[in-house]
Formats: structure tokens, sequence, C-alpha cells
């Protein structure tokens, strides 16, 4: 594939270089590109033209964050992980979770940069390979995670990094953040996402409950037990189990849990013949686990065998950029695609204040009663129920250009601090400057 003419003049031998690489590309299923080290897009693989490169849109030769981002600036100096200063840092490769826009809308997008060294150790090129990540949306869905704040992308890129790998997963987060949507999420994403997903449910289960619904029973093993019944663990053979608030889980049967996940063997309740599990095993709980460790609550050598990859999810307080984008989604899932709803920017901006306890799940469940006032299809702030719990003020009007201007007038400090000042993102703050024209 010849680099394109516009391209600025480059040393010849670097040209070649450039040409060998792409020709190596072109081979490679994923989409890849080849940058120099003042962020232009020198050339691209038929993967990369075909998933990003849009129709009638250039993009060799220009700035890789103005294609990906719509930046004016570096990704660094816009509020975001730039992995090629990272790359440069490290003279390594570096691997970050962006959102970048494509012909498709804004996409969630794995992004691995690697520097490549001429003869004297100089970094002459990178080498972008990027991966669309299917397991959440960065638009209104109508199923699976959806979110775009820093907080759930970061939550996000730990997910990709440990879904291919086997180690357990313990998803850590209060009620309602989607604990069993991000499980669900490792599953499909995982090698194992053609076995089965199976969830249990640890809450409210009895000792004698727990070890029948997870190994299984004999016939007569107990009273009511009129035939052998297979348990969870054995139905998930091949696939994932998913144990919800894990926290739960009786102290007696937490050493066979143990045992269980150290040896992957265990006995039908009645039974003498040692079964072999074959799990990958994600677990989560709202509950304190160390704290509960330390008060003799929670075996200690089951909670070191279970986190061996915790990841946070973040409650929807940490998440107010993303409140729009979930409630558009809850609303075109309630429509079931045969009634129109919306939320006026007044409700919306109700919602974006409140402090919500209750999390995402408690977002859904306002949508869905206020949708059924909602007689022309539009959510109105008359509509939603009471809320004197609120995280912050009203939100200027006008996009926050007077709170801007007053906090650019005041403020002595970085962007970061300035934009942390105002209750936003870095991102979002670099978005209404350039909107402005204070950039």
């Amino acid at each position: 594939m010849p680099i394109d003419p516009a391209i600025p003049a480059v040393a010849a031998p670097f040209s070649a270089q450039v040409q060998s690489l792409v020709s190596f590309l072109e081979h490679e299923a994923q989409p890849m590109i080849v940058l120099d080290p003042d962020y232009n897009i020198l050339a691209a693989n038929d993967a990369y033209r075909r998933q990003f490169g849009g129709t009638g849109k250039p993009f060799i030769g220009q700035k890789c964050y103005r294609v990906s981002h719509h930046y004016d600036l570096p990704c660094d100096q816009a509020g975001e992980h730039c992995p090629m200063k990272k790359a440069q840092e490290l003279r390594g490769p570096d691997r970050v979770l962006h959102i970048h826009h494509t012909p498709r809308g804004p996409e969630h997008v794995d992004v691995e940069l690697r520097p490549i060294f001429d003869e004297h150790g100089v970094i002459t090129a990178y080498v972008e390979r990027l991966s669309t990540v299917r397991s959440a949306s960065a638009r209104p869905s109508d199923d699976g995670l959806v979110g775009r704040a820093p907080a759930f992308n970061q939550a996000l890129a730990a997910l990709q990094r440990v879904a291919p790998s086997m180690l357990p997963v313990l998803l850590l987060g209060e009620s309602g953040t989607g604990k069993e949507l991000f499980a669900r999420a490792v599953h499909a994403t995982s090698a194992r996402a053609g076995g089965p997903l199976v969830v249990v449910d640890c809450s409210g289960l009895s000792e004698t409950l727990f070890e029948s619904e997870l190994f299984g029973h004999e016939k007569g093993a107990f009273t009511g037990a009129a035939v052998r019944k297979p348990g969870l663990v054995e139905t998930a053979q091949g696939g994932t189990i998913f144990l919800d608030e894990i926290g739960d889980v009786p102290l007696a049967m937490q050493v066979k849990l143990l045992r269980l996940i150290e040896t992957g063997t265990y006995r039908r309740v009645g039974g003498v013949e040692t079964l072999h599990a074959d799990f990958r095993l994600i677990a989560a709980t709202h509950k304190p686990l160390d704290a509960m460790v330390a008060r003799g609550e929670f075996r200690q050598d089951l909670y070191y065998r279970i986190n061996a990859f915790p990841i946070r999810l973040p409650p929807l307080r940490e998440r107010a950029d993303d409140i729009a984008l979930l409630a558009d989604s809850f609303l075109r899932r309630a429509g079931g695609g045969t009634r129109a709803l919306s939320i006026d920017p007044e409700a919306l901006a109700v919602l974006q204040r409140l402090a919500w306890p209750g999390n995402i799940r408690e977002l859904r469940n306002v949508l869905d009663r206020a949708s059924l006032f909602a007689d022309d299809g539009v959510i109105r702030v008359g509509h939603l129920p009471a809320a004197p719990a609120l995280t912050g003020p009203a939100p200027k009007a006008a996009g926050g250009a007077l709170e801007l201007d007053s906090g650019l007038a005041r403020f002595a400090g970085t962007r970061s601090e300035l934009a942390a000042s105002l209750g936003i993102s870095e991102r979002t703050l670099y978005r209404r400057l350039k909107q402005q024209g204070k950039l």
C-alpha cells in the first residue's frame, strides 16, 4: 500500500521502513496503523480502512487525535491518557481503552501502541493496534453495558484485561451498579463464551440448600430427594459460574467452596463419587469482604482465592456524565420499539443531581415509572418522584458558560484541578472550553 503523497517529506530510509511495516501489517486481521513521532498517520492496513476509515474522509497524513477524538491537541492535553506519550517514556508498549469516533459513532476501542526503533535506538515510528470493544456501548443501546464516563471506562478497561485469562474475577460495588451485566461481559469476552454462564444467587440460601444447589444431590440423600439432581457446578461445565453476593455464603459452606476452587473436585450431597469441575469463577459482592475477614465472618483463604483480580464498579453518583446516555437507553427499552420516549432537559438536569443510593437499578425504575405518566412520550419534572437527596447545586444554564468564565477568572491551578472544582471531568472541561473558543 503506497504512502499518501500528502504526507510531509521524510527520509528515504524511514519511508522504506514504514513501507515494510505496512506490507507486514496488511496480513494482520486486526486494524493497525503506523504513526510518526509527531502523531501523523503514515499508513493503515486494510482492516483499519474497513473499520475506521469511513467514507470520503481522508485520514492518511492526519493527526491521530483529530481522526480518533476530533481534538485539536494530543490526548494528554485534552484530559486523556496518551499511549504515544507513555510509550515514549517507557520506551516500550502501552495499552489503553479510549472512546473513538468511528463511521458508526462513538465506540470503545482497546488501543495498543508499540514504538519502532532505528539502529541507533531512536524511536522513528509507532505501530498502533485497535480492537473494538463489543462488550459495552458508548451509544444508547437496547441491552448490555452502556457508559462513557471515566470511572466506567476504568472498570471496562480492567474487564478487557482479565476476560481472556482464567483468573477468578471479583466484582466489587454497591447494589444496583450492574455486577451481573459485568459478569456476563467477562464471560462473553472470554474463551469460554461458547459455554454456559450459570448465575448463583448466594443471598438467602441456607447451608443445606446452598450445598444441594451448587453440588447437586443423589437420590435419597435427604427427605424429598426422589431423583438424582445435577448441581450448578455440573451445569457450568466448560463455562463460567457467577457467584452473586458471595459475602452471603454461610461460613460452614465456605470451606467446601474453597476446596472446589482449589482442587476442582466435589461430591454431590449424599454421594461418594468424586467429580471434576471445569469452570471459570466470577464472584460479586456489595459487602466489605476484607472487613468481614478481620471479624472472622469470611474465610481469609477463600478471600485470597476469589480476589485474584478485583474490579471496582463505580456508583452512579461517580458517573453523572453517563446519566443522559443511560436514560436514553432505558427509555428505548421501555418503549419496546413501539413508542418513542424522551426526556426534557429540565427533567434530565434533576436526574443528574440525584444521589442515587440504588444506582443504575434505581434510575431504571424511576424512568419506567415516569414513562407511564408521559402521555405525549416526553418525561418532564412533574413525572419524576419527589427527590430531596441531591448531590449538588442546580447546574448553570446554557452549558455552564458563566460558571466556566467565573472558574477561569479565579482559578490559578491546573486544568484537571479546575475540572474537579467545577464537578466535571477534564475531558468535559476541554470540550466546553473548545466550544466556547477558550482554547
